[in-house]
């Protein structure tokens, strides 16, 4: 193999090195924005089930307020796992 050719070779094998070095620390970052997000959203979660037994056992909070409440957080984590969704495409 010639020495251009072998420049050649070292520089692509160069450049395809840092390209993936830095892919893989934008891969961790991602993963560390998407668990922080995902957790968001369980919480989120954990008080819509929350409500719903709370109506279950009939609160004294007007049946309105609640569905009203649980309809904005339904939007909030469909939102939510919407944007995770297309993160992780």
């Amino acid at each position: 193999m010639s020495d251009e050719l072998k420049d050649k070779a070292e520089q692509l094998v160069g450049r395809l090195r840092r390209e993936r070095d830095e892919l893989h620390v934008r891969l961790h970052l991602l993963k560390a924005e998407l668990l922080d997000e995902w957790e968001e959203v369980e919480a989120k979660w954990e008080h819509v089930e929350s409500r719903l037994e709370h109506m279950r056992e009939g609160a004294k909070d007007s049946a309105e307020d609640i569905g009203a409440a649980l309809s904005q957080l339904g939007e909030e984590i469909t939102h939510a796992y919407r944007r995770l969704r297309d993160s992780l495409k």
